[in-house]
């Protein structure tokens, strides 16, 4: 199993790159944003990897980050799901998109990706819900912020995730939903309306 590659850019193309590492060059399957984020040729990088194994060919899958990787592999996890499609949703969604498009209920994000329809995409959010963190989402939404005093208990969890859900219900975007809740130090003893009330006041309200 490889678990990342560092070595030198040597091509860059659309949707993999090659990685020249001690004189053999490795061809890694990117996402869109990947590639158009890759250091040209001749620079250094470092690729998170992960190795699909199929009857008629071995590829490698590669992520610029550590987070995207762990969100492709719970993606490929869900039935239907292929290496492919993990990484066409990762083109067009980042890890903490796909987690604000589970949290938040948003079908329309998932599908914005190529081969996923919107019956797929209302699958992932009910497998993935299991699967993902909203904690995880909320520490990344923003390294600027402060984070927000949260516990890993699952009741905690619903609640903010359904505070995130009002937030988006009232016409706020994913993003603004997420770092107005990741602001709010949260306590076991609030409820979804007291953490709603918090994160409304962190934008302005």
């Amino acid at each position: 199993m490889i678990s990342f590659l560092r070595g030198e850019v040597a091509q860059v193309l659309p949707d993999r790159v090659v990685v020249e590492v001690g004189g053999v060059g490795f061809e890694v399957l990117v996402s869109v944003r990947d590639a158009a984020d890759m250091p040209p040729a001749g620079e250094d990088v470092k690729l998170y990897t992960n190795m699909s194994v199929s009857e008629d060919a071995i590829r490698l899958y590669g992520f610029l980050s550590q987070d995207d990787l762990n969100v492709y592999k719970t993606l490929i996890t869900v039935s239907g799901v292929g290496p492919k499609a993990a990484l066409g949703i990762l083109g067009v969604l980042s890890a903490n998109d796909v987690r604000f498009a589970v949290f938040s209920e948003d079908d329309k994000a998932l599908a914005r990706a190529p081969g996923i329809g919107g019956k797929t995409a209302k699958k992932l959010i009910l497998e993935l819900k299991d699967k993902l963190k909203l904690e995880d989402a909320i520490q990344g939404a923003d390294a600027g912020f402060q984070s927000a005093e949260v516990s890993s208990s699952a009741a905690i969890d619903a609640e903010l995730a359904d505070a995130v859900q009002a937030l988006t219900a009232l016409g706020y975007s994913n993003s603004e939903a997420l770092r107005a809740v990741r602001k709010v130090k949260v306590t076991e003893e609030m409820s979804t309306q007291d953490i709603l009330k918090q994160a409304l006041k962190q934008i302005g309200l």
